[in-house]
């Protein structure tokens, strides 16, 4: 494990049954309130936008809203919120997915993307990865590429990857810590 690993681990905390019994909540309230953390954390995401070659950054609401927005300006590229559906003023594309017990749906805004842009999805977990499926089906039905996607947290016994690697194309997902 390495130094930035250990960091963001120490700081994030476990919640038990947390918000429903059985559950075990992992907080990065903690991890966003330390600055070196958060720093280190938000150097890493840019790494991989350089790596990627992104041009641009898509956070997932509403975490991913406060992780992408700092990678975004590390970085140098522009940042598109992918907002639950309603959120949004103006024309937008919106992707339906399914959910444990029922459906959700997500929006964005269609003039955001391009043919030209490369863009790097980021997000706090990858859990079942329904969100991040549907917002690389999104990115695609907006025109652009998608140059992978990062998250802070992997919970790899909810098979979130298996269903992403479809949707990838071959482009890369990066998770910081799994768990």
């Amino acid at each position: 494990m390495t130094d930035v690993e250990e960091l963001l681990l120490s700081r994030i905390r476990d919640v038990v049954d947390y918000p429903e019994p059985g559950v075990m909540f992992k907080d990065i309230t903690p991890l966003l309130a330390d600055p070196a953390a958060f720093t280190a954390l938000t150097d890493a995401f840019a790494e991989i936008a350089e790596r990627t070659g992104a041009t641009k950054i898509v956070g997932l609401e509403a975490r991913g809203f406060i992780l992408g927005a700092p990678v975004a300006v590390r970085a140098g590229l522009g940042f598109i919120p992918v907002r639950k559906a309603g959120k949004l003023p103006g024309a937008t594309l919106s992707q339906a997915y399914d959910l444990e017990y029922g459906s959700a749906e997500i929006e964005v805004h269609a003039e955001d993307l391009t043919a030209d842009d490369r863009v790097l999805v980021v997000d706090d977990v990858l859990a079942t990865g329904g969100t991040a499926e549907a917002s690389i089906r999104l990115i695609h039905r907006a025109g652009a590429a998608v140059a992978g996607v990062a998250v802070l947290m992997e919970l790899s016994f909810l098979d979130g990857r298996p269903r992403l690697q479809a949707a990838l194309d071959g482009a890369p997902l990066e998770a910081l810590l799994t768990v």
